[in-house]
């Protein structure tokens, strides 16, 4: 997987060299070669760290997810760093830096005593029915908690850029960096500290709510920001906290269960980015919106992107209605390690 990144990696630094004239060409075979090995890492880290001896699994999953937004404030800063000092045409010798990274991780991997994964198969067709209906419901509740996560990932720094009048530089920064550290912190914390991933879930979805209302809706930049970066603490744990959650109530859930929610997961990282750039996209052209504009004295694409963040608390809120209906259903299992 490491090895397969770097490829991809060094695919986009050597486009400007060998395919200047077809750029975007190049670029996507990149995106497809790293992507490839995204998927894999997703499909298959979890387990493995799930089947390492334990006192208790679900704060080292926890731990695994929190190095991903470490991983996230640390290429922001770098690059952000970089950027400035060396200028944006310089982008190349950039990705060369970072795709050198996963060949470290290729030598920890080759290194590292890897555990045996224990594939268990179900007897009982009542048995496997309910694990399948528990593993839809636990799907869902991934896809709506990455959308969550992800549309305001994705649509920080823009949004704050935009809408808010915030200078670029500051934005990934004080956007996207300070996000990631939240996310980063709170995970670290449960690793640490956490319980009650069901009671995480719920409140977490809930405020997500809240931040994306309060991020559309609020009239001053300095509420709206805080806003966007709270919605780091609140969506921190939805996507590790619901493999965390599957784990408590679904006996040996399997690899191929992690693989059906690591593509729930990353279905929900896709579909709310994209949906909240058409809503942009669409509202900022009408008339509607440069006529409310006037009045609010913001132009058309502010007040796309305002629309656009309230049309992304739609995932929130599904997402928290989904928990009530999981609370109900496991009420007799939340709280029962390994029960169905």
């Amino acid at each position: 997987m490491p090895l397969i990144t770097s490829l991809g990696l060094f695919i986009y630094a050597l486009v400007p060299t060998f395919s200047p004239d077809f750029a975007y060409i190049g670029l996507a075979v990149g995106t497809v070669v790293f992507s490839i090995a995204a998927g894999l890492c997703e499909c298959l880290l979890s387990p493995t760290v799930a089947a390492i001896p334990s006192d208790d699994p679900g704060r080292d999953m926890s731990m695994l997810h929190s190095l991903y937004a470490w991983g996230v404030v640390a290429v922001v800063v770098i690059s952000t760093l970089f950027l400035t000092v060396f200028g944006s045409e310089n982008w190349m010798y950039l990705t060369v830096f970072w795709a050198l990274a996963p060949v470290f991780a290729f030598i920890l991997f080759s290194i590292a005593p890897m555990p045996e994964l224990n594939i268990v198969h179900e007897n009982s067709a009542d048995t496997a029915k309910k694990k399948n209906f528990a593993l839809a419901l636990c799907f869902f509740c991934i896809f709506f908690g990455s959308a969550a996560e992800n549309a305001m990932t994705n649509w920080i720094s823009g949004f704050m850029e935009n809408a808010l009048g915030i200078p670029k530089s500051f934005c990934d920064i004080a956007g996207i960096a300070l996000f990631a550290v939240l996310l980063g912190i709170v995970r670290t914390v449960y690793a640490k500290y956490g319980k009650n991933i069901y009671s995480v879930l719920l409140f977490g979805m809930m405020g997500a709510v809240g931040c994306y209302l309060v991020a559309a809706l609020s009239a001053n930049p300095i509420v709206s920001t805080v806003a966007c970066v709270l919605t780091g603490v609140c969506t921190s744990m939805l996507w590790p906290g619901t493999l965390i959650f599957m784990e408590e109530v679904i006996k040996n859930p399997g690899v191929t269960a992690y693989a059906l929610l690591a593509a729930g997961g990353d279905f929900g990282a896709s579909v709310a980015p994209q949906m909240l750039g058409v809503v942009v996209d669409t509202v900022a052209e009408t008339e509607w919106a440069r006529t409310l504009g006037v009045s609010l004295s913001l132009s058309g694409e502010q007040i796309g992107m305002k629309v656009g963040m309230l049309t992304a608390a739609i995932f929130p809120i599904i997402g928290t209605i989904l928990l009530l209906f999981m609370g109900r259903y496991f009420k007799k299992r939340i709280f029962t390690k390994k029960s169905v």
